[in-house]
């Protein structure tokens, strides 16, 4: 069995005196799709803060690409290749698609290869293509995410973290989200995805996770976790 490229052991993370993930353990192998399901408040957002570097673990590890990146700062994690696209997507509002898109590059120095990777992303997202002198702020909810997502791709991840990429957005845009992150595990591409529209990310992702209460409540394939009765009950209405 390969290594996993992420491998989280006993992670425990909070909030003052909130303990608010409590030992959870979890791995994504290269080219999978993991979600994290569970209720407002389970612990799925904090678990993705603590990640990524913007909350540092109380307990437990973090295994990154063979490195322990527990407690490191977000840039140095961010570097080793780990993308967190937040929820509320945080684009830039007052600069350009352009601009943005160039943020998510700061990394690269290489003038050809910053150019490559973004005819890869407008590739993507041909409507950002269209717009590319417009202000982020002028977007649609269901434009900014995809910026956001493009962003982070300028950045190549080894790990995507998507936190409730399709939040506020209108049925068809989340049709069109989901599709994308569909589009990225066909380039193999590794994510972890936090959503509350369970049904979409079980059906897209190869493993799932269930939080509750700050605690893994199930785990396993996405098509064994979606079959569970508690599951079917509390998250795909039953059927």
């Amino acid at each position: 069995m390969s290594e996993a490229l992420l491998d989280v052991s006993n992670l425990s993370l909070g909030y003052g005196k909130i303990a608010a993930v409590k030992e959870i353990s979890l791995s994504v192998k290269e080219g999978q799709v993991v979600c994290l399901i569970g209720a407002n408040g389970a612990g799925k957002t904090t678990t993705l803060r603590g990640l990524s570097g913007l909350l540092a673990p109380r307990g437990g590890h973090i295994r990154f690409a063979g490195q322990d990146i527990g407690g490191q700062k977000p840039h140095r994690i961010a570097r080793a290749g780990l993308i967190h696209v937040p929820e509320g997507r945080q684009v830039f509002a007052e600069m350009t698609i352009a601009d943005n898109l160039k943020m998510g590059g700061y990394m690269v120095s290489d003038r050809a290869v910053m150019k490559q990777r973004l005819e890869h992303v407008l590739d993507l997202f041909p409507r950002l293509r269209q717009r590319l002198p417009q202000l982020a702020g002028s977007l649609s909810g269901g434009e900014q995410q995809m910026l956001a997502i493009g962003r982070a791709l300028m950045a190549e991840p080894r790990l995507l973290l998507l936190d409730e990429p399709s939040l506020g957005l209108a049925p068809l845009v989340v049709e069109e989200i989901f599709a994308l992150i569909a589009r990225l595990k066909a380039d193999g591409k590794t994510i972890l995805v936090v959503e509350q529209n369970a049904q979409m990310a079980l059906e897209i992702a190869d493993h799932a996770y269930v939080l509750e209460s700050g605690k893994v409540k199930l785990s396993g394939p996405a098509a064994t976790v979606a079959a569970d009765p508690m599951v079917l009950e509390a998250y795909l209405g039953g059927h």
